[in-house]
């Protein structure tokens, strides 16, 4: 194990601790104003909340560390038939939060949310799948990972929750792009699926169904968001105040105004707005130069890596980190409709928190086979 710890890549590792290490604190001071006055529980709440869900995914890590990731095909396949029947069963049996039934409360104590973990259970078993030559070469087997990736996405959509549909059919699209298969079955493939989704929409619209909840529809109204403060622009309109309260170098920590209930549940998918308010524009780039830093470690491992497993790994996690960073600013800035994705490290979220630092650890644990450690 001190082998494995020593050979592990050191910039990757020391930005995510320190990454780590900055959203704990400003989960804590984000969340502690909002859970006092409107939870009336106390203001460690959500920091002690994440921090239980960091200590167990550091636990998982070692876990992690040490499998194989050719081992990852004798249950990735059950993996993924065990998440849809999650998905499925959340449908029933869920936690509505957010007019969205996408959580399981678990002892009434934590909250467990299927299609975060839906992301990354899909791109390993995509990894092991197109991985072997025989199923890259027949169109039937080609695309049953992509119809298996179409329910999935599906089911996710009817929680109804439109930004994890469309970074899971997001990744999932860059993903196949990749893969090592024949251009003209690529091609196929890709007309197939246009046609199979084409008709089922059409079908759908023709019978009366609504693709679209109404609180969804609202959110396209995303430009000139301050124009409508008092209703659906209120999120991101308090979000531009927090920034332009921040400047340069910030008010100072913990002495955020918009936390004080202003900026809605500003410890989730808003927090880089406290980030910025708080801690200044400089101190932002500054966490975002971190990030890119950990995509561009990713990005080598995956180039570097000998097998074609560990490659595709690789290169899955880094459009599911990518992603998360792009449409988490994207709505923030009202770049694009609101979404509720949550940004990497900083974002309050156990589930996603565990789904990060495992993906994260098999990137590294694919660099350590490419370096002969086994």
């Amino acid at each position: 194990m001190l082998e494995k710890i020593k050979k592990l890549d050191k910039c990757l590792v020391i930005c995510v601790i320190i990454l780590l290490i900055i959203g704990l604190i400003m989960i804590f001071s984000a969340s502690n104003v909002t859970s006092y006055m409107k939870y009336s529980k106390s203001p460690y709440n959500f920091f002690i909340r994440q921090l239980i869900f960091l200590i167990a995914s550091i636990i998982l890590s070692f876990f992690i560390i040490n499998i194989n990731t050719k081992k990852y095909h004798y249950f990735s396949f059950l993996f993924m038939l065990i998440i849809m029947g999650l998905l499925g069963g959340v449908l029933v049996y869920g936690k509505i939060t957010n007019q969205a039934r996408s959580w399981f409360n678990l002892f009434k104590l934590i909250t467990i949310q299927p299609s975060e973990f839906a992301k990354i259970i899909t791109i390993i078993w995509f990894s092991c799948f197109y991985s072997i030559k025989n199923n890259c070469t027949d169109l039937k087997k080609v695309i049953f990972p992509l119809a298996m990736s179409f329910g999935i996405s599906l089911l996710i959509a009817l929680q109804p929750d439109l930004g994890t549909t469309t970074l899971y059919t997001l990744i999932v699209f860059m993903m196949f792009l990749v893969i090592p298969i024949n251009k003209k079955i690529k091609r196929n493939s890709f007309i197939g699926i246009i046609i199979i989704v084409g008709t089922v929409l059409l079908l759908l619209l023709n019978n009366g169904v609504k693709l679209l909840f109404d609180r969804q529809i609202e959110r396209f109204n995303f430009l000139n968001p301050c124009s409508r403060i008092y209703s659906t622009g209120n999120q991101v309109c308090n979000g531009y105040i927090a920034i332009n309260n921040g400047g340069l170098f910030g008010k100072g920590l913990g002495n955020s105004t918009q936390k004080y209930l202003y900026l809605p549940e500003a410890y989730t998918d808003f927090i880089f707005a406290i980030v910025v308010e708080e801690l200044g524009v400089i101190v932002s780039i500054g966490i975002l130069f971190l990030m890119f830093i950990i995509l561009w470690r990713i990005f080598l491992i995956a180039k570097r890596s000998k097998t074609a497993r560990g490659s595709l790994l690789c290169y899955g996690i880094f459009w599911y980190f990518l992603f998360h960073i792009l449409i988490n600013l994207g709505g923030l800035l009202g770049l694009m409709p609101l979404t509720g994705v949550p940004l990497p490290f900083l974002s309050y979220g156990g589930s996603y928190l565990m789904c990060l630092i495992s993906s994260l650890t098999i990137v590294l644990r694919v660099d350590l086979e490419t370096k002969g450690i086994k």
